[in-house]
């Protein structure tokens, strides 16, 4: 249960370093629940994929780029 509306994030993007596994993967699951998109950061880009592909199984709402 949330006390936000479900797209209260609608239109916005947020940008989640070492979104790829752990907390921050569940922040990036938060946001996108609210109807945001996120550019997920990290080391590794087979998990930043899988992280993505979990996240919005289409690709619309999350990508990852290795740094």
């Amino acid at each position: 249960m949330s006390i936000f509306k479900p797209d209260v994030l609608a239109g916005k993007v947020a940008v989640i370093t070492g979104g790829g596994s752990g907390i921050n993967l569940g922040i990036a699951k938060a946001f996108v629940a609210h109807g945001a998109s996120v550019a997920l950061i990290s080391r590794t880009q087979s998990k930043l994929d899988a992280a993505a592909a979990e996240l919005s199984p289409d690709g619309a709402h999350a990508r990852g780029w290795a740094a």
